[in-house]
C-alpha cells in the first residue's frame, strides 16, 4: 500500500511540474506540446459540466399528438348490479337494437326487466403513430344507475374520433379495482365500482396521418411560452447540428431543418431530443388554491421591505335552551325557549415589519413571522402584491 501511495504522489508531482512549465514549453507557432495539450484536455474534462434539461422535456413535435376516442356500449354478465331498466330506457333500446342485428326479434310490447346489463361510455387515447392491429387500453364508465361493473364483459363497441370515423373497436372483460357488499340495509364499498378498465381492450382499425414526414422542417412547440427558452433551444440545436439547423419563430415554436428520409429523420429526432439546454430561471409566480388553501411559490419570488398589520376577528354565537315552567296547579304549559349569546372578539394586530427577501428561504421566513394561517396569508399576499412589495405574479386557481 505504501508503494502504491508513493507512485501516486510521484505522478501528481510530475503533473504539477508539467503544468507549471506549460507557458515556457509553448511552441513558437502557438501550438502546445503533446504532453501539455493532453494535460489541458484532462483539466478541461475534469471540470463538471452544468446540467440542463433535455429538449424532450421542454417541447413536443407539432402534429405528433394523441387523439381521443369515444364510444357507447353495453356491459353484460353483471351479478344483479346492472341498470334498472325502468329508469334507464336507453339500456333496453340498445339491447333490443343489438338483438335485432343478431337476428333476434322480440314481440311488440315486450318489457325487459334486466339487472345484469349496463349502458356504458367507453373512452380511449389513440397514441401517435398507432397502426392498425395495435392494441390500446380503454376506460369503461357507467352511464345509467348500475351499482357496479365488477365481473362484467364489454361487448364489441366501435370507438370514434372527433370526425365521426371509427378508429378502433373495443371488447373484453372489465377490471374494477374495488369491492362492495350490502345486506339488511347496510352497505360497505371500497373504491369506485362504476368505472373500470379493459387492458389492451381496443384494437386499432385506422391510422391517423401525422405531418412528421410531410414537410421539410419540423416545428418544436415549447410546453410554456418563453422567448428566452425558445432562443436557447435554437442555439443549442445549432451548436449540435450546425449554424442553420434551427430558428425560433416566436416564444413557443422553433423550426428545425430535418433530413427527408424517414430513417434519417428518426435518428435526427433521437439525437435532438437528448440535447441539454440550460434554461433561464422561471418567472416569479405564486399559485394560490382558494378551495384548499394551498399556497405554492417558486424560487424566483422576492419581497421588498413592507409593514403588515395582521389581526383576527371572530364572532361567537351560543344558543342555550331555557325551560319556562308554570306555577303549580296552574293551567299553563311548560315552554322551551332559546337564549342567544353573541360575542365579538378581535385580536390585536400589531404592525410588523417584513424584511426584504432575496431568495425563497427568506420569503418563507418573513411570511411565517406573521403567524398567519393559509386563509389569512392569501389576503396578505394580495395586499403585498397591490402595494408593490411582492415581486411575483399572483395566480388564484
Amino acid at each position: 500500500m505504501l508503494a502504491a501511495l508513493a507512485i501516486v504522489l510521484a505522478l501528481l508531482a510530475i503533473g504539477g511540474a508539467a503544468l507549471a512549465g506549460i507557458g515556457a514549453a509553448r511552441r513558437p507557432g502557438g501550438r502546445w506540446p503533446p504532453l501539455a495539450a493532453a494535460l489541458v484536455v484532462a483539466a478541461s474534462c475534469a471540470a463538471p459540466a452544468l446540467a440542463g434539461e433535455r429538449i424532450r422535456d421542454l417541447a413536443s413535435v407539432q402534429g405528433v399528438r394523441p387523439n381521443q376516442l369515444l364510444g357507447y356500449g353495453l356491459v353484460v354478465g353483471l351479478d344483479g348490479s346492472g341498470d334498472q331498466t325502468t329508469q334507464t330506457p336507453f339500456t333496453v333500446q340498445s339491447l333490443q337494437s343489438m338483438l335485432t342485428q343478431l337476428g333476434i326479434t322480440l314481440p311488440p310490447g315486450t318489457s325487459l326487466q334486466l339487472r345484469n346489463v349496463a349502458a356504458v361510455m367507453v373512452t380511449a387515447t389513440l397514441p401517435p403513430f398507432a397502426q392498425p392491429g395495435q392494441q390500446v387500453d380503454v376506460t369503461v364508465s357507467s352511464l345509467g344507475n348500475a351499482r357496479s361493473l365488477r365481473g362484467g364483459t364489454l361487448l364489441m363497441t366501435p370507438l370514434k374520433g372527433a370526425d365521426g370515423a371509427i378508429y378502433a373497436v373495443a371488447q373484453g372483460n372489465v377490471l374494477v379495482g374495488g369491492a362492495g357488499a350490502a345486506a339488511a340495509g347496510a352497505r360497505v364499498q371500497i373504491n369506485h365500482l362504476s368505472a373500470g378498465r379493459v387492458p389492451n381492450g381496443a384494437t386499432v382499425e385506422r391510422a391517423v396521418a401525422t405531418p412528421f414526414l410531410l414537410s421539410e422542417r419540423i416545428r418544436l412547440e415549447l410546453n410554456a411560452t418563453d422567448f428566452s427558452t425558445s432562443s436557447r433551444v435554437a442555439e443549442a440545436i445549432n451548436r449540435h447540428f450546425g449554424a442553420e439547423a434551427a430558428a425560433p419563430v416566436d416564444g413557443r415554436v422553433i423550426e428545425v431543418q430535418a433530413p427527408a428520409a424517414p430513417a434519417a429523420r428518426v435518428r435526427f429526432m433521437a439525437d435532438l431530443e437528448n440535447i441539454e439546454v440550460e434554461i433561464p430561471p422561471p418567472p416569479a409566480r405564486v399559485i394560490v388554491n382558494a378551495r384548499t388553501g394551498s399556497i405554492v411559490m417558486n424560487r424566483t419570488v422576492t419581497l421588498d421591505q413592507a409593514a403588515v398589520a395582521h389581526g383576527n376577528l371572530s364572532v361567537i354565537i351560543t344558543v342555550e335552551p331555557v325551560i319556562v315552567q308554570p306555577p303549580p296547579l296552574s293551567p299553563g304549559r311548560t315552554v322551551v325557549t332559546e337564549r342567544a349569546d353573541i360575542q365579538i372578539r378581535q385580536e390585536g394586530g400589531a404592525l410588523m415589519a417584513v424584511p426584504p427577501g432575496a431568495n425563497l428561504a427568506d420569503v418563507v421566513k418573513a411570511l411565517n413571522a406573521l403567524g398567519a394561517n393559509p386563509a389569512d396569508l392569501l389576503a396578505i399576499l394580495q395586499a403585498l402584491k397591490a402595494a408593490g412589495a411582492l415581486k411575483a405574479d399572483l395566480e388564484v386557481i
